[in-house]
């Protein structure tokens, strides 16, 4: 039976970053509890006119210039993202669109004619489903090519508790039989639940209060005939729409952190356990490397760690952890699964099985559905810069999306999986980027900044439509 996998992969990330040092600096917290605590060093920061549509674009453009792709056979494009443009129109449309006019020249106009385009949408695990699903498809025949794309940027309040695991970019992956890269193993373990522990919700503010505020600021007269009276003798599109409410949407999550860990500690072990219900396994012998989706570079680590002590427990290591800090009864609980986390054989675990999928995602950030993938580039990266051999080795997937679900696959990195990384070069490019201050951070955060700095990024906002017939409609262009 014909193998499925990933045969090839390419990623793009903002070429512009705010250091860890000076953003604790300007935040009046020790650099060393990012750094050391969460693992997090660099913060990739959108430029003016980049979104999920340039970050996709670029990425599917850089897989296939750099892999002699036809675009002609690909029969699909499925997008990952949390960060769509648009409520309606998918974000992969726009992405298409900017690539194959690009490429009009070399494989001639609307090479993606054919092509099935579409966004998916769970929060941090949209891609994973994309993957998923492109796989079965292209299983069905011989000849079927997808491309998936993971596209997200994360975007806090400036303050807030998340601020500093902000990042962005977009990671894509071409899905064929025999797979030069890895071959994903048909055993899929889910787990799902809804919860609120984040998500973007539709804000609603009664436009009379708004208004209110306003008049009520300027000392002017708040009565509701004053007001129903200006709404409707204005001009501005805003005040004299019909509605009553205004819906705002915010890239900025209503979330939880404690209660996010809890229900992405829940939701893999309930997906562990069903992927076990499937397939005979022993995680931490038979999984060569793990990598994790990554809220932040260290998250993986940490939310692992129940599970491994459960892996443990099942297997003849686990006295050697007692040799090592004592029996639990010996002690108080709390304080021996901290000895238990801090023990060199978990350090032991989680340098041997876990850091390398680490290392990007500390010069970048959280990438949303674009970290796991990112995790899984950063593993092969770096095996290949230090000529560390992969083939035939078991590679284990932990994802998850808040909302909540979590998948667990794994697959078989495949005999030439170094031919497509030669051009890749994913650290090369994360030391090329251009630092920023934290106050132009700032700007960009906010919106007040119009112009693209450093010259902008290749794919860009161009402008947006204000025809009635059109209004909204973003318009790219290709440097």
């Amino acid at each position: 039976m014909n193998k499925t996998g990933i045969d090839a992969i390419a990623f793009y990330v903002p070429q512009l970053y705010v250091s860890m040092d000076n953003l604790a600096d300007a935040r009046g917290i020790p650099a060393e509890k990012l750094k050391k605590g969460l693992g997090l060093q660099k913060m990739a920061v959108p430029n003016v006119g980049e979104d999920a549509a340039t970050f996709a674009a670029n990425a599917l453009l850089n897989l296939i210039t750099q892999n002699n792709i036809d675009p002609n056979e690909i029969g699909r494009v499925y997008l990952g993202t949390e960060s769509a443009i648009d409520g309606s129109k998918p974000t992969a449309t726009y992405a298409v669109e900017i690539v194959e006019n690009e490429l009009a020249s070399t494989y001639g106009k609307r090479s993606f004619k054919h092509c099935d385009v579409l966004d998916m949408t769970f929060a941090c695990v949209g891609a994973v489903d994309a993957l998923h699903n492109s796989i079965d498809w292209v299983k069905q025949e011989t000849n079927r090519k997808a491309v998936v794309i993971a596209s997200d940027l994360s975007k806090y309040d400036i303050n807030s508790t998340g601020e500093y695991t902000q990042g962005a970019g977009a990671v894509a992956v071409l899905v064929s039989h025999n797979p030069a890269i890895l071959e994903i193993n048909t055993v899929w373990g889910i787990a799902s639940k809804s919860e609120g522990d984040f998500f973007k919700p539709r804000r609603i503010f009664k436009k009379a209060e708004l208004l209110k505020a306003v008049f009520k600021d300027l000392n002017l007269d708040t009565s509701d005939e004053k007001m129903n009276e200006f709404m409707a003798s204005s001009d501005s599109e805003f005040w004299s729409d019909n509605s009553d409410i205004v819906e705002i949407f915010k890239e900025e999550p209503v979330f939880d952190g404690q209660f996010s860990n809890t229900c992405y500690n829940d939701r893999i072990t309930e997906a562990l356990t069903h992927f076990r219900t499937q397939k005979d396994i022993t995680f931490n012998n038979d999984w060569h490397k793990i990598v994790f989706h990554l809220p932040y570079a260290f998250h993986g680590r940490r939310i692992i760690f129940d599970n491994w002590l459960k892996w443990l427990k099942a297997s003849n290591t686990y006295e050697e952890l007692e040799n090592e800090i004592g029996k639990p009864e010996d002690s108080d609980l709390k304080d021996w699964s901290k000895k238990a986390y801090k023990s060199q054989l978990y350090r032991r675990f989680v340098d041997t099985k876990i850091a390398q999928g680490e290392l990007a995602s500390s010069e970048i950030g959280n990438m949303y559905t674009a970290s796991i993938f990112m995790s899984l580039l950063s593993l092969l990266s770096d095996s290949y810069d230090n000529n560390l051999e992969l083939t035939g080795k078991t590679i284990g997937f932990i994802a998850y999306g808040s909302g909540s679900k979590s998948k667990v696959f794994d697959g078989v990195v495949q005999e030439n999986w170094t031919s497509k990384l030669a051009s890749i070069n994913l650290f090369e490019t994360l030391n090329q980027r251009t630092s920023i201050d934290v106050k132009t951070y700032e700007n960009i955060h906010r919106s007040k900044i119009q112009s693209p700095i450093h010259n902008g990024s290749k794919i860009s906002l161009d402008f947006i439509e204000q025809d009635e017939t059109n209004y909204g409609l973003r318009r790219y262009i290709v440097k």
